[in-house]
């Protein structure tokens, strides 16, 4: 079974946002199998910054769908989308 690499855009829904919060209820948020392998944050704006995660997935667990879903349901999260995917 192989595995799948995604680079996910996390928006924050404020620049006064503790991003470190932000990125510890993203990694608790993950659904099982999933994880975290680095997070990059760019500014974006007015002082918004935001949060790149790479999530590892298997690749039998369909895809990105399920951590995006996850995602969007943490606290502070603006909007998720999928920047890059790729097999590993």
């Amino acid at each position: 079974m192989g595995k799948v690499a995604a680079k996910i855009k996390v928006m924050p829904n404020s620049p006064d946002i503790d991003l470190d919060e932000l990125q510890e209820r993203l990694e608790n948020s993950l659904p099982e199998g999933a994880k975290i392998n680095g997070v990059e944050r760019n500014d974006v704006a007015f002082g918004l910054v935001a949060l790149f995660p790479t999530v590892i997935v298997p690749d039998d667990a369909g895809g990105t769908e399920a951590v995006e879903e996850a995602f969007d349901g943490v606290e502070g999260v603006e909007s998720v989308s999928v920047e890059n995917v790729g097999r590993i």
